[in-house]
């Protein structure tokens, strides 16, 4: 069990996020990482000098990007500050969360910066050289695009790791339908009183730059490519694959954005906290890995390594936010945890507001620290699936500290 890592109440931020090819598919996510932390730590009163340690995660490369946490931090005036960066699919923020928190735990850094930044659109396409081969005719690979639609170790892709699941626990296209409406409408809660939930941890209105970062460009009001869903909707959608069961209304959609959250220790945190009097802890992790091609099955396992290493029950448990890439993974979950899947993701989760990876699970981990502010403290967990059918977990604790 890990104690006595600390989050500053408010310290932390997060982009809209923006549909695939849309308004952040111009922009080099390093730098728009950068541009949006620089402003973020300003309207939060943080100097950036505070630092002594930070990590970037991202898991679509960007040029330049072999130097990258440096790079970003010396964007960011904090020449200083040097650490790692570090990439694991959909499971890198809990990496990345765990990587820094170690750090501090160690005695390492007193305060540090856990910044993760993905632009899934316009992703690189690489050259792999051969000079053995026919010809000296190398290999090439689309980033984005070949790696969603095939594991070069089960020789699947991601959609068929759905439908081994739905399959295996005899979920069908109306269970998935019925619990993706209520997802749509756990969003909806977050735009009330003019997006009064996201603005917690959301600059809104966002202006959205140029890609010098000169001017305005665009300005978003809040996470851009939500579509509108009804049950009727789902109902007339088709599964994707013949004879499946998952259709696009029950997965979620690429997406690109940023964001960043601060790491300390007590004290620390109280001098940092938006109000001292709410003090939130980083509790423990878990990891886990399921049979080859069975992805969505991996967070229940993640989950429960989290709890036992805090000798917590899923009953203990006061919030519950999950990466959903597919709806099959919320009811998997509930069913493995005995949970009831309707009370998990108030508020909204991935499967609504898109897929930009690194910054994710961050993203994810705000909207549960936040909900449990709103309902007075306790335990809360964060968990999602990644590539490799793996998955991890984070347990986090609010508690009033008057």
């Amino acid at each position: 069990m890990m104690t006595e890592i600390a989050i500053p109440y408010g310290a932390y931020w997060s982009t809209p996020f923006a549909r695939w090819q849309g308004s952040f598919a111009h922009l080099h996510s390093l730098k728009f990482a950068a541009h949006v932390a620089k402003d973020a730590l300003h309207r939060r009163n943080l100097d950036v000098n505070l630092f002594d340690h930070a990590a970037l995660g991202m898991s679509v490369p960007q040029r330049g990007a072999f130097f990258g946490l440096p790079w970003l931090m010396g964007q960011l005036g904090a020449e200083q500050v040097a650490g790692p960066t570090i990439s694991q699919a959909c499971a890198t923020s809990v990496r990345l969360l765990q990587s820094v928190a170690s750090s501090v735990r160690e005695g390492d850094a007193s305060v540090a910066l856990a910044i993760a930044a993905d632009r899934v659109s316009n992703g690189p396409h690489i050259y792999y050289p051969a000079p053995d081969g026919p010809g000296g005719t190398g290999e090439h690979e689309n980033w984005v695009l070949d790696n969603f639609n095939y594991d070069p170790y089960t020789k699947v892709n991601m959609l068929t790791t759905a439908e081994n699941v739905a399959k295996e626990y005899g979920i069908n296209t109306e269970m998935q339908n019925e619990l993706t409406l209520v997802r749509y409408q756990q969003y909806e809660e977050a735009l009330e009183n003019d997006s009064a939930f996201l603005k917690r941890f959301m600059d809104l209105p966002f202006s959205v730059p140029d890609s010098r970062f000169k001017r305005e460009q665009h300005v978003l009001h809040g996470d851009e490519g939500i579509f509108p869903t009804t049950a009727e909707g789902l109902a007339k959608l088709k599964p994707v694959m013949e004879g499946g069961t998952v259709t696009f209304g029950g997965q979620t959609h690429p997406a690109d954005g940023n964001a960043g959250m601060v790491v300390t220790t007590p004290s620390r945190a109280a001098e940092l906290s938006r109000d001292r009097k709410v003090g939130i802890r980083l509790v423990s992790f878990g990891q886990a890995r399921v049979m080859p091609a069975f992805m969505p099955a991996a967070p229940a396992p993640a989950a429960r390594r989290a709890l036992d290493a805090a000798g917590l029950k899923a009953t203990d448990l006061a919030a519950i936010k999950t990466h959903n890439p597919f709806i099959v993974n919320d009811l998997v979950m509930a069913r493995e945890l005995g949970i009831d899947a309707r009370k998990m993701n108030r508020f909204g989760c991935s499967l609504v507001w898109g897929h930009p990876q690194a910054p994710m699970g961050i993203r994810g981990l705000i909207e549960l620290i936040e909900e449990l502010v709103i309902i007075g403290g306790g335990y809360g967990l964060f968990v999602g699936c990644a590539a490799g059918d793996s998955a991890m977990a984070v347990l986090v604790r609010v508690q009033d500290e008057s």
